[in-house]
């Protein structure tokens, strides 16, 4: 006797999500439109360009805080919406802000080696946090403290790039200007990204959340 096999729907993978999981896709939606922005603004140079591309940092944090508060709300937290609520972070608070650094200005050698090191923490972050979620949230709903700072906080380097570029301080006039060291040169701007990168790897350092 054959068994009975139960043919796949069209877009199953899709049709599980829940709506929580909508709202981390507008996270990662908005992380991407952020770099689409920054990109066009080293083509057009538009004001508007880098200021979208700014913007696009809040509104994936409303979009983060939303996705969990669902999640909460209707009891629908799974390991798959952890994973995807935290490649949409990489995206979103990661690249993201890496990408408009760049667009601002953070161009020189050393510039780029700290783009990549604050990516690199952060992505270091988000596994760190999905894999020992479950022991910090001792039995409880939620995890009780992060350990180093959430990725989230990245948006504030997005909001000093904005103001930077409000007040025309961005590319060959970038806030405190460049070092050249060595081969290449360092922007003074680029090492918030150097601290921010840092602590979101601290194990030392932690964080009620709320």
């Amino acid at each position: 006797m054959q068994p009975n096999h139960s043919p796949r729907k069209h877009f199953s993978m899709i049709r599980g999500f829940h709506l929580a999981d909508f709202l981390t896709l507008g996270n990662a939606a908005c992380g991407t439109l952020s770099v689409f922005f920054a990109m066009n603004f080293m083509g057009s140079h538009r004001l508007s360009d880098f200021l979208l591309a700014a913007t696009m940092a809040p509104a994936a944090l409303l979009f983060d805080v939303l996705d969990g508060r669902v999640a909460r709300w209707r009891q629908a937290q799974s390991v798959l919406g952890r994973e995807l609520d935290s490649l949409a972070d990489i995206v979103s608070f990661g690249v993201a802000p890496a990408a408009l650094g760049y667009a601002a200005g953070l161009r020189g050698g050393w510039d780029i080696a700290v783009l990549v090191y604050f990516v690199c923490c952060g992505v270091s972050r988000l596994a760190r946090y999905n894999v020992t979620a479950e022991s910090l949230s001792a039995g409880a709903a939620k995890v009780a403290y992060f350990e180093g700072t959430p990725i989230p906080t990245s948006v504030v380097l997005s909001g000093v790039l904005a103001y930077c570029a409000w007040q025309g301080r961005v590319e060959a006039t970038l806030w405190g200007g460049a070092w050249p060291i060595g081969p290449s040169e360092l922007h003074p701007l680029s090492l918030l990204f150097a601290l921010s990168g840092t602590l979101m790897i601290s194990k030392t350092l932690r964080i009620p959340k709320l």
